[in-house]
């Protein structure tokens, strides 16, 4: 997996990143491993807590947040992914006056959430049927934040499911906001501000605010592995 990702063009990433706060990342995962992980969905074992989206108005569908220990796979996808980001999540902090600064590794990270009383898991697994929607939202869990997430579409797009974009909002101040949509295939990752992003204006840096969340679902079903590197209180 860390070869994997160590393969991807993360100067065009973080150009992404810092232009639009989102980049695809493609090929993360293969055929087989989304169709694997997919099947994970009804083992309950693996699992948290459940969440049924109409009943707390967060849109249509539902998701689960796995429990630790995490499945090797979704565990090996975030600590590999967390190196690269957190150079772009420390320079974004830099350039934003922020105190915050994150260490290289994971797992040191983590350590830090749960000392700040952030001990349950965030990864999960998203599961939409047709009508179903994400409301545009922020996934915020405490008062540690790493402010880079993503997320890796697990069903294929035109033909098990149609509809079901990811989708951002940029608010820029005293401006209409901004929607950016990243097109996905299976095993396509999307990599995203999970709160705000620095932008360079005539005054120089100031932050942007943005917020994301999955359009109608048409037909089919979608399944999709929502990766935040920030554990919950």
């Amino acid at each position: 997996m860390a070869r994997r990702i160590g393969r991807q063009d993360w100067g065009e990433i973080e150009g992404a990143l810092d232009a639009f706060g989102c980049a695809v990342m493609p090929g993360l995962l293969s055929e087989e491993e989304c169709r694997s992980l997919r099947g994970l969905y009804d083992e309950g074992d693996l699992f948290r807590s459940r969440v049924v989206m109409a009943r707390h108005g967060f849109g249509q569908g539902e998701y689960q947040y796995f429990a630790y220990p995490l499945p090797d796979p979704v565990a090996q996808l975030r600590a590999a992914l967390y190196p690269p980001l957190a150079a772009i999540a420390n320079r974004w902090s830099a350039a934003l006056g922020q105190d915050a600064s994150y260490p290289d590794d994971h797992a040191a990270y983590l350590d830090r959430c749960h000392e700040a009383g952030q001990t349950r898991p965030t990864p999960l697994m998203l599961r939409y049927g047709p009508g179903d929607y994400n409301r545009l939202h922020q996934d915020l869990y405490g008062e540690q934040v790493f402010p880079v997430q993503a997320a890796v579409l697990l069903s294929r797009p035109g033909e098990e499911f149609t509809g079901g974009e990811f989708v951002m909002t940029e608010q820029r101040p005293r401006a209409q906001s901004r929607a950016e949509v990243a097109p996905l295939r299976q095993g396509d990752g999307v990599v995203f501000a999970v709160h705000h992003r620095p932008a360079e204006g005539k005054r120089g840096i100031y932050r942007l605010n943005l917020r994301h969340g999955v359009s109608r679902l048409r037909s089919g079903q979608r399944h999709a592995l929502g990766v935040i590197f920030h554990d919950a209180a």
